[in-house]
């Protein structure tokens, strides 16, 4: 088990983060203490955020009162709910944080479930808890939780490297063949295609155009691809590449066979459905096309419109960078196909633009400091730290910071 801990300033980001995947049915609660849970599962981020302000003194000296905690077990092995449970409460015993109010959440928006922990650094009266050799302490405590529970040890972990593909960019001196290669066949590895209109979609995101060549061979029917890089408007530029320039692994048999296979492994993992929550939560926060790609982008995943020339949408398709899932929103559902996403933002969302501050219950209360700023305004300001993998933290951060500008403006 790997832990990561970040220090930060920002304790309704932390919340937010965690409490939008809660409400999209991706992440649940397991435990907390100090902090009001409701049992109908519905995370209320605002009434959370002032339970947590009530053990915040009004003079705070660290600038990072925040804790943010993510524990990772290895993809291998296999927890309940309740050994879950248990590991967090004894982590957070050990680490000298039991008495502070903290919530636990479990992460299942990925196959390999993983906990947050959200909690402080300050007690009461405003003083920082010993945390010295906290990082020591931390990697112990792991050690002790793997033996006690049958974990595998975190250093027999491979370390995954971050899946990361570079759009082709033409006339940039580099090699056009080596920078189609360096995009099409981990694409091909990666991700999970069930037709040649999602692989052809993938790959316009990269700036690439695939397209099929049919023809007579030998007295015998043939079938291959040809590749092309594009410019950012979808333009062709440059040569065709065939595809057996790349191998036989993105040639048309091994592509077909490809296809076929996706679609039984997202049958199989259950892939589309996680990326249908992801989907159909963001699009309910979402008033514009624009709001729908800011909210899926910070989720890890990529939306390709295709409009006509009236600018009608008739096609959409989702590329889910978490688990490899590219489909057409059809696939998905009626509900994300693209006539019913279309007919969405056709319609007024006045509700969406209600600021993010605002609770059911009202505006969170805010606790002045002697200089006359609030503890909650220095909290929402600055800056929330990213935890590794969890760079969506920062892309939410930021799309925090402009709303309250935006706010601010009006």
């Amino acid at each position: 088990m790997v832990a990561k801990i970040n220090y930060g300033s920002s304790l309704y980001g932390a919340l937010a983060y965690n409490g939008e995947k809660v409400n999209e049915g991706v992440a649940k609660i397991l435990e907390t203490n100090k902090v009001f849970s409701p049992a109908d599962g519905i995370h209320n981020i605002s009434a959370c955020m002032q339970d947590f302000m009530a053990y915040m003194p009004s003079h705070v000296l660290t600038k990072k009162p925040v804790i943010h905690i993510s524990l990772n077990p290895h993809p291998d092995d296999t927890l309940t709910d309740e050994q879950f449970s248990a590991i967090a409460r004894e982590y957070i015993e050990k680490m000298g944080y039991a008495n502070q109010p903290f919530i636990v959440y479990k992460h299942e928006d990925i196959d390999r479930h993983h906990l947050h922990i959200v909690t402080l650094a300050v007690d009461e009266r405003g003083k920082k808890i010993n945390d010295r050799n906290n990082f020591y302490t931390s990697t112990r405590i792991l050690k002790e939780l793997e033996q006690k529970y049958g974990l595998i040890p975190a250093q027999m972990q491979k370390v995954k490297e971050v899946f990361r593909l570079k759009k082709v960019c033409y006339g940039d001196g580099e090699n056009l063949k080596k920078q189609l290669a360096s995009v099409i066949k981990p694409a091909a590895k990666f991700y999970h295609c069930p037709s040649f209109k999602e692989y052809r979609a993938l790959l316009s995101t990269y700036n690439i155009c695939v397209e099929e060549v049919k023809g007579e061979m030998y007295g015998k029917p043939y079938n291959g691809l040809v590749y092309f890089a594009t410019d950012d408007k979808g333009k062709k530029v440059g040569n065709p590449f065939k595809a057996s320039l790349f191998g036989k692994a993105v040639g048309y048999e091994a592509l077909q066979n490809r296809f076929k296979a996706s679609k039984e492994k997202l049958k199989e993992k259950h892939l589309a459905p996680k990326t249908k929550a992801v989907v159909a939560g963001a699009l309910k926060r979402s008033a514009t096309k624009e709001d729908f790609r800011e909210n899926l982008h910070r989720k890890g995943v990529d939306v390709l419109f295709r409009e006509n020339e009236q600018g009608r949408l008739y096609g959409i398709t989702f590329i889910d960078h978490n688990n490899g899932c590219v489909v057409n929103g059809s696939r998905l559902g009626k509900e994300l196909s693209a006539n019913t996403v279309a007919e969405w933002f056709d319609r007024p969302h006045p509700e969406l633009s209600a600021p993010i501050q605002q609770s059911e219950k009202g505006c969170i209360p805010q606790t002045l400091t002697s200089d006359g700023d609030s503890v909650l305004g220095g909290l929402l300001d600055l800056p929330l730290e990213t935890h590794g993998t969890d760079w969506e933290e920062e892309l939410f951060r930021r799309r925090m910071q402009r709303k309250k500008r935006k706010q601010r403006k009006l």
